[in-house]
């Protein structure tokens, strides 16, 4: 990818190859897509609200496995500017929208995802998993807060797994991990694992299968997640209780073959 002004509204073109390679692989990593400065900037005030909206205040030795892995809030959005600031990025929205080959994409939710020291690993997993739609045209952009070396656990992608239809009825979990690590090693799929400096970012599909390690740092890894879905995408079918739950909670008001055009769910590009 080229380097231009890493702002939050301005184009960071996209070369054709970035395109063929999101296709190809199922994700790609982006170096110097947002100004280190202005994420220093925002960091303090969004951790300071996902510290505020978090449930999760257990010891970490009586949590689950995924209450190890991160500290999540999602529709950050309503509750801080500055994560209203990266949730509603037209540079962002518009590489999304590239990656997705799609006129346009409107939000399907916001996480923060914080790995506190000691925090475990997240376990191999694929995000469609969760959500009723009814296509895969949709992505999420990871946005690490500070520079994020392997100790702290960084998101790792099975190149070319979205094509790989083992595991799509898996949620997060310790069986997850377990059956995707056996069968993705069988497979031969690669792994790809690399640090990420600030400003740096990720777009993963919903059917590709990541991972986290732990963070053996000591400090939190502050990640911020926004995911894109084709402004024209419909609801269902629906064919677990979490897609139920998720269209409650992320898409009020839609139903089974509606475009979920909510409140919630706002189109973001152009």
């Amino acid at each position: 990818m080229t380097a231009t002004s890493p702002g939050l509204t301005d184009r960071a073109p996209l070369a054709d190859a970035d395109v063929d390679a999101f296709e190809r692989d199922g994700y790609i990593r982006l170096k110097n897509v947002l100004d280190p400065g202005l994420l220093r900037e925002r960091e303090p005030e969004i951790t300071t609200k996902v510290l505020e909206l978090n449930t999760v205040h257990a010891p970490m030795a009586e949590r689950t496995t995924t209450q190890k892995a991160f500290l999540q809030v999602g529709n950050l959005w309503k509750h801080s500017q500055a994560a209203h600031d990266l949730v509603f990025s037209r540079r962002l929205a518009r590489i999304a929208a590239s990656l997705l080959q799609v006129d346009s994409v409107r939000l399907y939710a916001d996480q923060a995802l914080y790995k506190e020291p000691s925090g475990g690993i997240t376990p191999w997993h694929a995000d469609q998993y969760y959500w009723p739609l009814s296509t895969d045209r949709t992505c999420t952009v990871w946005i690490p807060l500070q520079d994020t070396p392997l100790d702290m656990g960084p998101l790792s992608f099975a190149r070319g797994s979205h094509r790989f239809e083992f595991g799509r009825d898996l949620k997060i979990s310790d069986e997850s991990e377990r059956a995707l690590q056996e069968a993705l090693q069988r497979e031969d799929f690669p792994i790809d694992e690399a640090p990420y400096d600030l400003g740096d970012v990720s777009f993963h599909l919903g059917w590709t299968f990541h991972r986290a390690g732990r963070n053996t740092g000591t400090e939190p890894r502050r990640v911020m997640t926004v995911i894109y879905m084709d402004a024209d995408i419909r609801v269902g079918p629906l064919v677990r209780p979490e897609q139920q739950n998720d269209l409650d909670v992320l898409m009020p008001g839609a139903t089974l073959g509606d475009v979920p055009d909510t409140p919630l769910n706002p189109v973001l590009y152009p």
